[in-house]
């Protein structure tokens, strides 16, 4: 069972096409979609934009009911064209299960990702779908004996500059660890394995890679490390692997998330414990120095999950699961209900948005995913709580400037 399977029991919802806007200081989030349960239901991931300005994403329950790893209905794959939503794909466990991760536009025009369970041995699938909805498996994971090939991958897809695809598997591996391997794997489905984890050089990957200007990829484990922390690495195409830094708590602890690589080549990422104990957001550069730029005080934030995103304006955005200023929330974890945030390359943080600001939660509640810019400058996310019938929204947030709530760097 993934470690994400927070034990959410979605009921059925409604589909609602309300434009609730909710007023704060210089923002208006705009909830735009709760989802029928045969749509879907729990979206965890990040969306993402085709050119034509659709939106897609997965949902980790609802779809076609049947027998799922946890949930009623084992997820979909949607998409939302001018505020309508389509469902494209709702899986079956035998094609997958539990979606938890991003989708990916391959440059063949076609959407990647990976479900966390389900396929012919249930440990998670690689699949493809097109725009319009075909769909098709491309790999079950724990094909080969003990699980060598991986197994359980949460984290999306990214496409190489060679064509192929790279991701990372939670489980799983070669070795007695089953810490978790980092793949390759080509647009027709033929997956090569290039590392497998163990555990003092990282363990449990559940982010995507990101590929650097020098060719090679650039990730994270959540545990693992000379302290069991969790870790940064880099590996290049060919599977030459190298642990670049091991958190200690101090300095962040449990990255979830992956690393975003910067206009200004620098890596940046979040901790989803660690620093004053809500997470941290950290600059990474490719000779291994780390700076903590932000401690989440559960007042600004606390635990972000989710990658942080950098916007044309060079500015960071993201979410944090919990944390922020409203005290009732629906998700089982309390201790604030979530916010989205802004942050410069310098630290400068501001918080944007405090989820739970309607009563009931209908503007949604802790966001899992990240965010997203959109052609019309704006952000869109998912919420995995919250919502008219507390199971999720998905949202937009109009982006302006307010310097007064902003705070200095963390040093």
């Amino acid at each position: 069972m993934s470690k994400f399977s927070w034990g959410m029991n979605p009921c059925g919802i409604f589909l609602l096409w309300a434009m609730a806007a909710v007023g704060l200081p210089a923002q208006t989030l705009t909830k735009v979609q709760s989802f029928q349960k045969i749509d879907g239901a729990a979206p965890y991931s990040t969306l993402v934009q085709s050119p034509d300005g659709s939106l897609y994403g997965t949902t980790a329950s609802g779809g076609a009911t049947g027998t799922c790893l946890i949930y009623p209905g084992c997820g979909t794959i949607f998409k939302i064209t001018n505020g309508a939503l389509t469902k494209l794909h709702s899986f079956d466990r035998t094609d997958g299960d539990t979606p938890q991760a991003a989708l990916v536009r391959g440059t063949d025009g076609k959407f990647y990702g990976t479900t966390e369970a389900g396929g012919a041995n249930n440990y998670g699938t690689l699949f493809t779908i097109t725009p319009s909805g075909t769909f098709a498996m491309l790999y079950s994971f724990c094909s080969l004996s003990g699980c060598a090939d991986g197994g359980n991958p949460f984290a999306p897809l990214v496409q190489g500059s060679d064509g192929n695809f790279y991701g990372t598997t939670y489980d799983g591996g070669i070795g007695s660890c089953g810490c978790g391997t980092v793949f390759k794997i080509t647009p027709s489905g033929r997956l090569t394995t290039l590392h497998s984890f163990h555990k003092g050089d990282g363990a449990n990957p559940s982010a995507a890679l990101a590929q650097g200007a020098d060719g090679n990829f650039y990730g994270t484990t959540n545990n693992g490390g000379a302290n069991d922390d969790g870790t940064i690495f880099t590996i290049s195409p060919g599977g030459t692997f190298m642990t670049l830094h091991s958190f200690d708590g101090t300095d962040g602890q449990d990255p979830v998330a992956g690393l975003i690589l910067g206009t200004d080549g620098n890596f940046y990422g979040t901790t989803a414990n660690g620093g004053n104990g809500s997470g941290t957001i950290f600059r990474f550069t490719t000779t291994g120095a780390l700076t903590t730029l932000h401690n989440f005080d559960v007042a600004d934030g606390a635990n972000p999950y989710a990658p942080v995103m950098q916007a044309i304006d060079g500015n960071l955005y993201g979410t944090t699961y919990a944390g922020g200023t409203s005290a009732t929330c629906y998700s089982v974890d309390g201790g604030g209900c979530g916010v989205v945030f802004k942050m410069s390359l310098n630290g400068i943080f501001t918080t944007l948005y405090n989820f739970c600001s309607q009563r009931g939660c209908a503007d949604g509640d802790a966001p899992f995913g990240g965010v997203v810019q959109g052609t019309d400058g704006n952000l869109y996310g998912t919420t995995l709580y919250g919502g008219v019938n507390r199971v999720g929204t998905v949202f937009s947030l109009f982006l302006t400037t307010d310097p007064t709530t902003e705070k200095k760097p963390t040093r």
